[in-house]
């Protein structure tokens, strides 16, 4: 059994919800002189017509604009974007003669860090950041500044910049962003406020990254995604556990914490077990279904710790069509970790169907795909092309080809990305640097204690102060 990642309800939510700006835009269109405001135009206007006076139609107007923006900010709004470098989405020509009461002025978000090993926690802190504002810019520091603050990355930053523009809700992305965030920064790229997790980071000294921020009001704060951490994720690969696999008890999880996570000392560093649901899908689904004219393209794989080699090889299939729809199809655990052996995937299949959907090119994911790409399957989904990279093609558990019916078709293509990173060749990063990776997180655990521990102090001296205050 397979379950596909957009329900047809979330369809029709998200082409409501694009009706309504659509009417809203249009209407502020005609009545205020001003333009649409950019990345609306995609949207199809339709026109409300009321016996009412124009007053009523002005308020009927209002709410509409309301309701619309309530659902925009809770990601019920779903549009491309543009990812050159430096394009501000905040100006369409004609809108600067338009007054402030004439148009609402776009807000543009900060965020920053390192993404090393960008996971889908990373990519549930831009989705909340973008819902905050409309236009997202993310800073990413440089490999030096890492290793300066925290330890060695995984992953350079040539291929962390690339990590991070392939998340759909990132705007534009900042190389060589400073490690603390001042205002100067925000300032510069024109920011209202900056948004970072509800976790503490941290100088090589120990100074909090965004003090100058939240001293100064613009600083906002979003919730940390339980169940992920790059730590967490180094800790699986070191340990050669299976733990993290959907099907295992829970009590071998339980021991996989303990042996790693130090139950939890710090609640930023310690491990936790990821619970999928189905609100977590939607948030990250685009829900919309394939067009006429799109040319629809299945891949298939474990895709595990979705990587810079995935990207690659995913920009390289939305290249082969003008309007590609293209759907990944996700083995479960048992399945990959029948033809992939050790302890893979590092992933379970409901942490890697949230880091797959966060991409700008997939459309569509398959969560539990038979690993046999069927009649069936082609004919469900309409499929127009199946894509493959150049990596080793695993037979099927009978030793058959997965790959027959496509090939028998003539649909199938072997797509080369130019990129040869693997999941296994960071698997080997990881251990080649263990005793590194281990200094840089007990480090990293010591500084986030010490942090809490003198909060605490601080909060035990402010009660006992109400409190003298009080007799």
């Amino acid at each position: 059994m397979c379950v596909v990642a957009s329900p047809m309800k979330e369809a029709l939510a998200h082409r409501t919800a694009a009706a309504g700006a659509a009417a809203a835009a249009a209407a502020a269109d005609t009545q205020t002189g001003c333009p649409a405001l950019k990345g609306d135009s995609q949207l199809t206007p339709f026109i409300i017509l009321t016996g009412g006076s124009r007053s009523a139609a002005t308020v009927a107007l209002q709410v509409i604009t309301h309701q619309t923006e309530k659902m925009i900010k809770n990601g019920h709004h779903h549009h491309q974007v543009n990812t050159a470098a430096g394009k501000d989405a905040g100006s369409t020509p004609g809108t600067a003669a338009c007054s402030p009461e004439k148009r609402r002025r776009r807000i543009r978000v900060w965020c920053d860090g390192c993404y090393d090993m960008v996971h889908y926690g990373h990519s549930n802190q831009l989705r909340q950041a973008k819902a905050m504002g409309d236009y997202l810019i993310v800073g990413v520091h440089t490999d030096s500044e890492i290793a300066k603050h925290k330890g060695p990355p995984v992953f350079t930053q040539a291929e962390r910049y690339k990590m991070v523009r392939a998340i759909k809700w990132v705007d534009e992305v900042v190389e060589g962003a400073p490690y603390v965030t001042t205002l100067q920064t925000l300032d510069k790229y024109n920011c209202d406020f900056c948004v970072h997790g509800d976790d503490i980071t941290l100088t090589v000294d120990g100074k909090d990254t965004y003090e100058e921020v939240k001293k100064s009001g613009r600083y906002r704060e979003c919730k940390r995604t339980q169940g992920v951490s790059t730590t967490d994720l180094v800790g699986r690969m070191l340990l050669m556990t299976k733990a993290h696999h959907s099907n295992i008890d829970s009590s071998d999880y339980q021991q996989h914490t303990d042996n790693f996570g130090k139950k939890g000392h710090s609640p930023w560093t310690g491990v936790s077990q990821f619970l999928q649901t189905s609100q977590k899908i939607i948030q990250f689904a685009s829900g919309q279904e394939p067009q006429p004219g799109d040319t629809i393209i299945y891949v298939a794989g474990a895709f595990d710790l979705f990587h810079i080699g995935h990207v690659d090889f995913l920009e390289a299939v939305h290249k082969l069509a003008e309007k590609p729809y293209i759907i990944v199809g996700l083995h479960f655990d048992q399945e990959v970790n029948r033809y992939k052996g050790k302890n893979y995937p590092i992933m379970n299949v409901h942490e890697r169907t949230l880091s797959v959907l966060a991409c700008r090119y997939v459309s569509e994911v398959v969560i539990g795909a038979p690993f046999a790409v069927t009649k069936d399957l082609l004919d469900h989904f309409k499929v127009d092309l199946v894509c493959h990279g150049k990596t080793e093609i695993y037979p099927d558990k009978d030793g058959s080809d997965p790959y027959a019916e496509p090939r028998r078709e003539g649909i199938l293509r072997t797509v080369d990305s130019v990129n040869s990173l693997t999941t296994d060749a960071i698997v080997q990063r990881i251990i080649k640097n263990r005793l590194l990776f281990e200094a840089r997180n007990q480090k990293k655990e010591a500084n986030e204690i010490a942090v809490i521990q003198a909060m605490k102090r601080q909060e035990e001296e402010k009660t006992k102060e109400r409190a003298q205050a009080v007799l």
